[in-house]
């Protein structure tokens, strides 16, 4: 916890805790096929871009559409909030849709968990089940454990409840990275799945290893160690990035890009009317096309509402690669 903290400090410190765009995408569709892989999915990575992307993938009716269905289903993370049992039935409902005929809706038999067709997990009856995760809620909701304990515990009971009679798994993910995401919003992209996909069996054995004791520590110990691994690699791809977009930066970037730093420069975000105003421009096209649009492409620039590109509200403000830029670059020229 004490490595994970100072991570999330130097993140702070270094990229105001937002990842580039471009690192973003990327992590959410590394999440995506993790999770799925986890549960059987044979696409590769090469082929969930394809899929997100609209184009035709050789592959499974049904993992092409487990892939849909998950990117609908994080697509929606700021929508949700983690206690709210009506917001995991949602979830569930998109993450299944067309693939379980009770999508959205609890399990109403017994199930058991299988490894080799060896049961390792007998979950509780049914009957109990909307007990149970109104139980869990109302914890997660009232704690006062620290919100990286909190989240290991909800996903170990979740995963122990067994709420569905399929999807349980990616949804547990899921709901972890939600609650995470509400303490700290670098997590929503953290693609802690990836971690444990290639720790898959210690994985399940921090599961099984639990509910022998009755305890939840293995499984908190096992995936407080997957965040952290996630988030060192995350910070790694990020300097990687940055670096690759700095060795990029030549005379190339245009005078008007130069001038629209410039006049951000010291300044806190502000409107695209304002901006537009105070360059003494006034085709709104032509200048998103000549100022704003390289700008974001090459991150110099950033939206305050990332995932809702035309929100009235949407301000643009300098990133810290844009600072460096004018740092370092004559834009007066």
């Amino acid at each position: 916890m004490a490595q994970i903290s100072q991570l999330i400090g130097n993140w702070f410190a270094t990229s105001s805790a937002q990842l580039s765009p471009k690192l973003r995408r990327g992590n959410r569709l590394r999440t995506i096929q993790a999770s799925l892989a986890i549960e059987n999915n044979t696409l590769t990575l090469e082929q969930v871009t394809a899929v997100i992307a609209g184009k035709k993938v050789l592959g499974l009716p049904r993992e092409i559409q487990e892939v849909k269905n998950a990117f609908d289903a994080y697509d929606q993370l700021p929508n949700w909030q983690a206690t709210k049992v009506e917001h995991l039935l949602s979830a569930h409902k998109l993450m299944m849709q067309t693939l379980i005929d009770s999508a959205g809706h609890f399990r109403s038999e017994g199930v058991g968990v299988y490894k080799d067709k060896q049961l390792i997990h007998m979950a509780p009856p049914a009957s109990r089940v909307q007990l149970l995760i109104n139980d869990l809620l109302t914890w997660l909701k009232n704690t006062d454990c620290h919100p990286l304990i909190a989240s290991c515990v909800f996903h170990y009971e979740f995963e122990y409840i067994h709420l569905f009679t399929d999807g349980n798994g990616r949804i547990g993910r899921l709901w972890q990275t939600l609650y995470l995401s509400q303490w700290q919003p670098m997590f929503e992209y953290l693609p802690v799945e990836t971690v444990i996909k290639e720790q898959q069996d210690e994985y399940y054995q921090a599961l099984a290893a639990s509910d022998q004791a009755s305890n939840s520590t293995p499984f908190i110990t096992f995936m407080l160690n997957a965040l952290l691994v996630a988030m060192k690699e995350s910070a790694m791809n990020e300097i990687v990035v940055n670096q690759a977009n700095e060795n990029s930066l030549s005379a190339q970037v245009s005078a008007q890009v130069k001038l629209l730093l410039n006049w951000l420069s010291n300044k806190e975000p502000q409107k695209l009317s304002i901006v537009m105003t105070e360059l003494a421009l006034k085709h709104r096209a032509t200048f998103k096309k000549n100022y704003i649009t390289p700008a974001l492409t090459n991150d110099f620039i950033a939206l305050t509402h990332p995932d809702s590109p035309r929100s009235p509200q949407q301000k643009y403000y300098l990133t810290a690669l844009g600072k460096r830029f004018i740092s370092e670059n004559n834009t007066d020229d």
